[in-house]
């Protein structure tokens, strides 16, 4: 959904030719898996963080086309909305200081995006859901100018038919209706990229399904939208509801969900890539000159614009990617469902636990997905996203077990045995998965910070919702800025 596209209508005709051009995208992408060359990754990773912005007291500023102007570096964007910016960090290996380079790369990018951004009197915060935000600030004029946004807000609420209900019930009740995909631009992460040749794809992405929900309850960081404590993990559910194209009937019927985790353990990236054709209808029909079966008859390589369009407008939690570069294809895992922050190093511990992990758990003889229901791994992935890091889920062999003491005792083990596979530096190791085992030792994550920093707040003295998310946030920042991780706060 990175591409710009120009604002514009589309006809009968126009979703005819997109999904034939798609299927034919899809012959294509099959013929390729089983004759063309794909790129290993041997390694080759990659991060996308999304940020808020706000203002001196703390609330959402809408004003990331100046902060961009400001920064003007190509590695920050738009995002949905205009309190949003994310940063594309260039990829890199994992072997040796790969994940030292990044966090050093990030910090640096960091701050001095903050520098840029304190000249237009704004100030990042990296964090799942920004406490501050209002349910009246989250309307139509929210959204970044980029036409693509509008034209997706449009398309989605063309296929619903009516406006989207957002139920979230937590440890209070959020119950309100929206017109816009607005309440999307809430939900901030990180994102890890993995590439992998396509013979291994399917045995790393059952991997990073199968340990979703430990990844959501560890790194859990959004605990509050409009001003109640929801959920731990408040962006799933939201996420989940905000960019639904489905009316009640519909989900009656068992419709598939556009933000999916899933049904089926997998064989092969095509599979993934197949039920979005059969299941999804489009979004966004552009189509392209580009003849996929010619392009592959005359030895090149094709974009295949079309299928990874409509890719971008199904949003699993662990989406597959195509992508070329340097005119090779290659394959990846977009791991997609941790919230961002609460710091730079909390953010690059869950990449070595997730990096590592899921490379032990796909070179293992008798993989974790054949012992465990697909349901059971969607199970956990909600159970976690609702209690955070005091979470049970189910894993093989354990049964129902804290997640805490599965990491302690099972998962923390393989993830260091998966960083000694891709050639990380011993020492860069042992001190993120340190951060890793410290977090579940204390039970603190950014989550539990917030609620507990929030309750505090709230106990103190006579101070409304919106004030207490304000001294929360302010208490937040100085804190993301230290670099200290969360555990410590």
């Amino acid at each position: 959904m990175g591409k710009d596209v120009e604002t514009t209508e589309f006809s009968r005709e126009d979703r005819m030719r997109y999904r034939d051009k798609v299927r034919q995208c899809l012959d294509a992408f099959a013929r390729m898996l089983a004759d063309a060359h794909f790129e290993d990754g041997d390694g080759m990773s990659g991060l996308e963080i999304e940020l808020n912005l706000v203002d001196g007291q703390h609330d959402p500023a809408l004003r990331n086309q100046r902060v961009l102007d400001a920064l003007a570096d190509p590695a920050f964007v738009t995002e949905l909305g205009q309190f949003n910016i994310e940063i594309n960090v260039p990829p890199r290996r994992l072997a040796g200081d790969g994940l030292a380079g990044f966090e050093e790369q990030v910090r640096a990018s960091l701050n001095a995006a903050e520098q840029h951004a304190a000249s237009v009197d704004t100030r990042l915060a990296m964090i799942g859901i920004l406490p501050t935000l209002r349910r009246d600030q989250l309307t139509p004029d929210a959204l970044s100018a980029n036409p693509r946004y509008a034209l997706l807000n449009e398309q989605i609420f063309a296929a619903r038919g009516e406006d989207l209900l957002i139920a979230i019930d937590g440890v209070e009740r959020l119950h309100v209706r929206c017109d816009s995909i607005a309440p999307e631009a809430a939900c901030t992460s990180v994102q890890f990229h993995l590439q992998v040749g396509p013979q291994q794809f399917a045995a790393y992405w059952n991997a990073a399904q199968a340990i979703a929900g430990v990844q959501v309850a560890l790194g859990a960081n959004a605990p509050f939208l409009f001003g109640r404590e929801l959920w731990r993990e408040t962006r799933i559910p939201l996420f989940e509801q905000a960019t639904d194209t489905r009316a009640e009937e519909l989900k009656s019927q068992g419709v598939r969900p556009r933000v999916w985790f899933g049904e089926r353990w997998i064989t092969s990236i095509f599979d993934l890539f197949e039920e979005n054709v059969r299941y999804f209808p489009s979004l966004l029909p552009i189509v392209e000159d580009e003849d996929p079966i010619a392009v592959l008859d005359g030895g090149g390589v094709p974009k295949l614009a079309e299928l990874r369009l409509h890719n971008g407008t199904v949003y699993r939690w662990n989406r597959p990617i195509y992508d070329i570069v340097d005119g090779k294809p290659h394959v990846r895992v977009e791991n997609r469902v941790l919230p961002a922050g609460p710091t730079v190093v909390d953010s690059m511990a869950n990449a070595a636990f997730y990096f590592g992990l899921v490379r032990r758990l796909a070179e293992q003889d008798r993989p974790v997905w054949t012992q465990m229901s697909f349901g059971a791994a969607e199970e956990n992935f909600h159970t976690a996203a609702r209690l955070g890091i005091d979470a049970s889920v189910f894993w093989p062999g354990l049964g129902a077990v804290p997640v805490t003491e599965l990491v302690l005792r099972r998962l923390l083990p393989l993830a260091h045995e998966g960083l000694d596979g891709w050639g990380v530096d011993p020492s860069h190791r042992d001190r993120l998965l340190g951060v890793i085992e410290q977090r579940c030792l204390t039970a603190c994550n950014g989550a539990s910070w917030q609620v507990e920093t929030a309750h505090h707040i709230a106990g103190a003295g006579e101070i409304d919702r919106d004030d207490t998310m304000r001294r929360l946030l302010a208490e937040y920042l100085p804190r993301m800025h230290s670099n200290v991780p969360v555990h410590e706060w």
